[in-house]
């Protein structure tokens, strides 16, 4: 999601970023995530001398690669039932298989804590539909998005204050709010909004209250987030997806896979695997339960995102 915020470890969304996204954990899956971290040993780093790093070789033969998730519906969460889901690891699920890694396992943490965790070693793949952007760039190395998606705002039943993009929550000066380290904070400081104004909320199901509530008049998000979180409310509603403009311009982003700097066979090789998913229709099938439309596919690469 957007211009830069902060160019720290707060990252979910967002490492102080450009348009990057969201999230934090559901109840109950820190604990699950801390279980699963603690009954494995930590991958060592790319072996010395080995171009591309061989990461892909170690977890074929260890048979498992470890998901980092940050308990975001519907992009990465444990379910009711205790079971790893959401568009990412259930497209990683097939990524992996099909290049000889028979299973993946959730390592539960905060968005803000996913490159950190990447760099330390703690998973072996960001698996949370992270938005690619310049800053994270930076960081990890992305394989190409395997979605698009535009903004959208969570307000009041039929949208008192006729809000449809930042500019008319400036000009309304509605009471904004949106999540912690979401890219959203900065589409609206860009287009006027003061940051120490902004209402900081935990998640989107956080902001639905806030508007059902009263403490603020608009909730912004990634359009999927908001278009679910909606659904079952009787006082509010999401208004149509749109492009927040950076610089000037209308911007729409990408999620995707975030990989260490030095594994770049393990991304190539991903990298082939979703190309082959995208021209088949499968990808589609796969992410199509969570929400997501034909109008979220894309054929934008992560080095298109990179530049911003």
């Amino acid at each position: 999601m957007a211009p830069p915020l902060r160019k720290d470890a707060d990252e979910h969304d967002e490492t102080g970023t450009r348009r990057p996204s969201r999230r934090s954990l559901l109840a109950g899956v820190a604990a699950f995530g801390a279980l699963g971290a603690a009954g494995c040993s930590r991958v060592p780093t790319a072996a010395a001398g080995v171009e591309g790093g061989d990461l892909l070789d170690r977890l074929k033969a260890q048979g498992v690669a470890r998901l980092g998730i940050a308990g975001e519906v519907p992009f990465g969460y444990i379910d009711t039932n205790g079971e790893l889901t959401g568009e990412a690891p259930e497209l990683a699920k097939v990524i992996f298989k099909r290049l000889g890694v028979e299973r993946v396992q959730p390592v539960p943490t905060e968005f803000g804590s996913l490159i950190p965790g990447l760099g330390s070693q703690q998973f072996d793949v960001v698996s949370a539909g992270m938005y690619i952007n310049p800053e994270r760039c930076e960081q990890v190395i992305f394989s190409d998005p395997d979605y698009q998606m535009k903004d959208a705002f969570i307000v009041r039943k039929g949208n008192p204050k006729g809000l449809h993009d930042y500019a008319d929550i400036v000009d309304k000066k509605a009471k904004f709010a949106t999540g912690t380290g979401y890219a959203e904070i900065a589409y609206a400081v860009e287009a006027g909004y003061k940051e120490s104004d902004i209402l900081i909320v935990p998640d989107q199901v956080a902001g639905l209250n806030a508007v059902e509530a009263g403490r603020a008049d608009v909730f912004a998000g990634t359009a999927l987030t908001v278009r679910e979180v909606v659904k079952k409310s009787a006082k509010a509603e999401a208004t149509e997806p749109f492009a927040p403009l950076v610089d000037g311009k209308p911007h729409v982003d990408g999620g995707g896979f975030a990989f260490r700097p030095t594994e770049t066979r393990l991304r190539d090789a991903f990298n082939a695997e979703l190309r082959k998913l995208k021209e088949s229709g499968e990808l589609f099938r796969i992410l199509g339960p969570f929400g997501f439309t034909r109008d979220e596919m894309t054929d934008m690469t992560a080095k298109e995102l990179c530049r911003g």
